[in-house]
């Protein structure tokens, strides 16, 4: 596995042939850096909210306060402020689509100069993504941060997978592919939590 460069990724980057890496819009050459491309700020929001109900259940016999009730939506138009608050969730995504090929897995982290605000992420896509890459965003500054949707927030950087049909599984179930807008946990859905609560009933 090697990390593509800024060579690489021109060349891949909506060329129209096998193995392209798809991402629209592009709104400047100057997103594309050395070992990575910028990532934009989009226009939905999913912002972490207090209720009356204790906890997310994530147990199958539980009866469930999902997640969805502890998320509020939200939505802001280009060049607006969003404001996130000291110690809040706030799920997003980019501006950008983006396709990915068979042999080419990303990574996504904050921006430095966001990082040193107290804006981190650290999340990752596998080959074959679609979609607007999910940005689960959290402030860990003790102030509010004002972000302007469409900058660049984040970095993703591309790796070949140089062993690409043997890491992937025809049969392997997405939970989150084709999305354009932010995704709540669907952690529920993982289809070993019935087997553990029966577990536990043993």
């Amino acid at each position: 596995m090697s990390l593509l460069t800024r060579e690489e990724l021109r060349a891949r980057i909506n060329s129209g042939k096998e193995g392209q890496i798809f991402m629209d819009p592009l709104l400047g050459d100057d997103q594309v850096g050395a070992v990575s491309v910028d990532l934009r700020l989009g226009y939905d929001f999913l912002v972490s909210v207090l209720n009356q109900r204790p906890s997310i259940s994530l147990h199958p016999d539980h009866d469930h306060s999902g997640p969805e009730v502890f998320f509020q939506s939200t939505r802001r138009d280009l060049g607006d402020v969003f404001l996130i608050h000291p110690g809040q969730t706030v799920l997003a995504t980019s501006l950008e689509y983006v396709g990915l090929p068979l042999d080419v897995y990303a990574d996504i982290i904050s921006r430095s100069s966001y990082h040193r605000l107290g804006i981190s992420i650290n999340s990752m896509f596998q080959p074959g993504f679609r979609g607007c890459v999910s940005l689960e965003l959290f402030n860990h500054s003790n102030v509010p941060i004002e972000l302007v949707v469409g900058s660049r927030v984040v970095q993703a950087r591309f790796f070949r997978n140089e062993q690409a049909e043997a890491y992937m599984n025809p049969g392997q179930r997405r939970k989150y592919i084709g999305h354009v807008r932010p995704t709540i946990s669907r952690a529920s859905r993982d289809e070993d939590l019935p087997l553990l609560a029966s577990l536990s009933k043993k």
